[in-house]
């Protein structure tokens, strides 16, 4: 029991859309807050019908819905960090966009532009709207190989690519990045970090054996656990390596929850031995973002 009444538990928002297959969004984002010991709330931007196999419908909400959801929870919760995830359209990330520039709180953007197998998950103007209004109000941007690529306008083949991209998108929207699955080497997968102006590896053994769908909200998870991991306090650093080793414990102990479909699911073992976060020697951006 808290002793001190305005020791307030720590919470963490999502703000993306609500999957009935549970895998990824909203269901993904609060089962990981709920792992990390932080309070989940919530704004859901549409309703999708979807499982890990395809998507069958998705309703946007609008975006005086969107704002009420927001400021429903912002006025009576104490909120310590904010994931933003799929946004559906360039009418909710401008709605979105303005809430998080007049409420400024830790916030870890997963862009959701486009997908891992290159399919555009927003329209042009969508993504033009998270590059223009949402990305500059990060600390941290959590994304994929695709998207990197269309940010910085550059082919990405080499670690050095990566690292570079990295940094270029540090610079650019004066925040942290986090760029997945840059590198795979001696049984290990790689990701490329920029945190505080310094770049590293945050490097996770890969897990074999894994059938067709079980990474399936990977990324998601991702960027939910790091910012429920800022809601409880940690460092930069200190987030990426719980958040990463939470992934790789869902990926080692996935659930069988449906004919020849596995589905991540918080770990009971502790995996954070075997991740790890290693400095690159590397010229520093220009980043802002808060202490290592």
């Amino acid at each position: 029991m808290k002793s001190n009444r305005e020791d307030f538990y720590p919470a963490a928002m999502t703000i993306a859309v609500s999957d009935s297959g549970g895998g990824t969004g909203i269901q993904a984002d609060l089962r990981t807050f709920n792992a990390a010991g932080v309070f989940g709330c919530s704004v859901i931007t549409a309703v999708t019908a979807q499982n890990p196999r395809e998507i069958t419908h998705v309703v946007p909400m609008a975006p005086e819905i969107i704002k009420a959801q927001f400021q429903a929870v912002v006025d009576t919760l104490s909120v310590k960090a904010v994931k933003t995830g799929m946004l559906v359209n360039a009418d909710n990330v401008k709605a979105v966009a303005g809430l998080l520039k007049k409420h400024k709180l830790p916030l870890v953007v997963d862009p959701a532009m486009i997908a891992g197998n290159g399919e555009n998950l927003l329209d042009n103007d969508g993504m033009e709207a998270v590059k223009t209004h949402l990305l500059p109000l990060a600390d941290m941007i959590v994304l994929n190989t695709a998207e990197a690529k269309w940010l910085t306008g550059k082919n990405l083949r080499t670690q050095d690519d990566y690292v570079q991209a990295a940094i270029l998108l540090a610079g650019e929207f004066k925040c942290n990045v986090l760029l997945k699955n840059a590198t795979e080497k001696g049984g290990k997968s790689a990701d490329i970090s920029v945190i505080n102006q310094t770049a590293y590896t945050l490097a996770m053994p890969r897990v074999e054996d894994l059938s067709q769908y079980a990474e399936h909200g990977s990324g998601c998870t991702l960027a939910s656990g790091i910012t429920a991991m800022l809601a409880a306090g940690c460092n930069w650093p200190d987030a990426l390596r719980a958040a990463k080793a939470h992934v790789y414990g869902a990926l080692c102990e996935t659930a069988h929850v449906g004919k020849d479909i596995d589905a991540m699911y918080p770990p009971l073992e502790d995996y954070s031995k075997l991740v790890s976060l290693s400095r690159i020697q590397t010229s520093k951006p220009t980043c802002k973002g808060s202490g290592a």
